[in-house]
């Protein structure tokens, strides 16, 4: 068994304020005996505007954000997957938003920038990450002690086609920051859905209340296994989602029901 878990936040715009919640929530998984931990997207920064992150956007490799996240996964010993954090990008208006993987010893060794950017406008509710956002063009997939695991982020959950790219995986992680109305709608088909037909456990780690800002986010962090079943849920507020990946229950669900070898396309 290995031990993973999902930080479920209320970002405010104090980047200071966010790494001291994220280090006493990454802490508490710790001792209810997580090894890998999980932050939500935007967990460093979710601004008042969308242009405060261009504010803060560190070049990859050094800045407060990524040495914050170097230290904690290297003083907890532990796989920290850094949610989203802005990093600097070729246009000064943009920001790439970002996750990056830190194994136990504090070295980076995963990152993926976020593909699909969130478009959505009904009635008074309006986002446009595009204007802000360069988009990625790359998979991620990094390798953990369990086995390989998949990288996206929270609209990325949309489009099935980029968790086929990955590869067979033992676990995808989907940080998040749902808005309530679509929330409401969707996130948990959606993250079922994935688990189901990729057969494997899926981790998201969302934003989950009522921010500064004014914005609502959906929060029902979750665990689900690979038969789609939801282990483990945080409906809202901050707190900490855990659980377990059981690989010879996954390796089960594989050989009874071989849907990933019965492929054509």
């Amino acid at each position: 068994m290995n031990t993973v878990a999902a930080i479920q936040m209320i970002s405010s715009p104090s980047v200071s304020d966010n790494l001291a919640t994220a280090r006493r929530l990454v802490s508490q998984a710790v001792q209810d005996g997580a090894q890998l931990v999980l932050l939500p997207e935007y967990w460093a920064i979710m601004g008042l505007n969308d242009s405060d992150k261009v504010k803060v956007a560190e070049p990859l490799g050094s800045g407060p954000i990524q040495d914050f996240m170097s230290s904690l996964a290297r003083e907890l010993k532990i796989w920290l997957i850094g949610g989203t954090l802005p990093l600097a990008s070729e246009d000064a208006e943009k920001v790439i938003n970002t996750t990056l993987v830190y194994n136990p010893q504090g070295e980076h060794v995963g990152r993926y920038d976020k593909i699909h950017l969130f478009g959505f406008t009904k009635g008074t509710e309006s986002y446009n990450e595009s204007k802000t956002i360069v988009p990625g063009q790359h998979v991620g997939v990094f390798d953990a002690p369990f086995g390989k695991v998949g990288l996206s982020v929270c609209y990325d959950l949309r489009f099935p086609e980029l968790f086929r790219a990955m590869g067979p995986v033992a676990l995808i992680v989907l940080p998040a920051a749902f808005t309530y109305t679509t929330g409401m709608a969707h996130w948990e088909i959606l993250l079922r859905a994935r688990a189901i037909e990729n057969q494997c456990y899926v981790l998201a780690a969302a934003q989950g209340g009522i921010h500064p800002n004014g914005r609502r986010t959906w929060g029902h962090s979750m665990l689900i296994d690979p038969w789609g079943a939801v282990k483990a849920v945080l409906p809202e507020g901050e707190g900490v989602v855990r659980g377990e990946i059981d690989l010879a229950y996954m390796d089960g669900v594989r050989e009874s029901l071989p849907a990933l070898k019965h492929r054509t396309m």
